[in-house]
């Protein structure tokens, strides 16, 4: 795989090049250093036979897709991409090699002390910033990059919780509610969708944790996998809005600009946060999670939102 990537002068010697990286939850992720001493980051996508949720099927296609609109169109720092090789002619998987960045983790430095607050405030207003930006990029549909598409983001929007619910219901998890009760939700709430007319780019997944700080400015975006066209407020940046265990928005907020919402922005962004708690629960099936910590997380927002939306059991 590296002397396809970089050229056979450049494979290393001896069998102590590699590293994982182990922070993600659905890649696998190595740190190579190549013979001639250069770092470069390795990402392998899971194989065909590993089950994963309906909205992760070709998830790497769609993070390269993205990285490069990101690339072409905004200023955001995001890797070099060197080599992606989507054959599995040398394995059964997608993979691609991109830049080392030498630089640390803003959630873990962040969460370890190792940042002045003032670093810590600053990075997150900048990561805001930085999330406009990338919200400038118009596309051609709503939903998936390369598509299909949808006409409208409601239309986009209820694909994805229900190709979520579906997941959930294939491999039999228990979310706390009947199903139904979700899709009833989005159905009388869905009025507030059809005010999104502009599909935009959207991360999906830019939080502190995927940005790399370097003299307390972010110097790289990483993981672009989830991206779609849809609606900005659906950013993870957002959620503390409606999620306190999330975390304070503030820094984030300020720095994208992000006024008082409306009464239906409102209502969109309690629709992204209920979404994102049906994932959070449903995907710990498809992770074979060896405890409950991220399912019982998952259910106290689950019901959270759900009283929010006048629901009760």
């Amino acid at each position: 795989m590296i002397e396809r990537a970089y050229g056979p002068a450049r494979v290393p010697d001896g069998d102590d090049f590699a590293e994982e990286i182990t922070h993600g939850w659905f890649n696998v992720i190595y740190r190579i250093r190549l013979r001639d001493g250069e770092d470069v980051v390795l990402k392998i996508a899971p194989p065909p036979h590993v089950p994963v949720l309906t909205r992760e099927h070709d998830m790497m296609r769609n993070e390269l897709t993205a990285m490069a609109l990101v690339r072409e169109r905004t200023g955001v720092p995001v890797p070099r991409v060197d080599h992606a090789d989507l054959s599995r002619e040398l394995i059964d998987a997608d993979y691609f090699f991109m830049e080392y960045i030498d630089a640390d983790n803003f959630g873990i430095a962040a969460a370890e002390g190792r940042l002045a607050p003032d670093v810590v405030r600053a990075a997150g207003q900048q990561l805001g910033a930085l999330n406009r930006e990338l919200n400038s990029i118009v596309g051609p549909h709503f939903g998936p990059l390369a598509g299909p598409g949808a006409a409208t983001w409601r239309e986009a929007f209820t694909k994805m919780i229900e190709d979520t619910l579906d997941d959930g219901a294939k491999a039999r998890v228990d979310i706390g509610w009947d199903y139904d009760e979700i899709r009833a939700v989005l159905a009388e709430h869905g009025d507030a969708l059809d005010e999104v007319t502009v599909p935009r780019f959207v991360e999906m997944d830019l939080w502190t944790k995927n940005s790399m700080i370097r003299d307390g400015k972010i110097v790289s975006i990483l993981d672009h996998e989830r991206a779609v066209y849809g609606d900005p407020l659906m950013e993870a940046g957002f959620t503390g809005i409606d999620l306190p265990d999330f975390g304070d928005p503030g820094d984030f907020t300020e720095g994208y600009g992000l006024g008082e919402l409306s009464g239906s922005e409102r209502v969109r962004r309690s629709l992204y946060s209920l979404y994102l708690a049906v994932i959070m629960i449903v995907e710990t099936e498809y992770r074979g999670h060896t405890d409950t910590l991220v399912y019982d997380f998952g259910r106290k927002q689950l019901d959270l939102l759900m009283a929010r939306f006048g629901r009760t059991r």
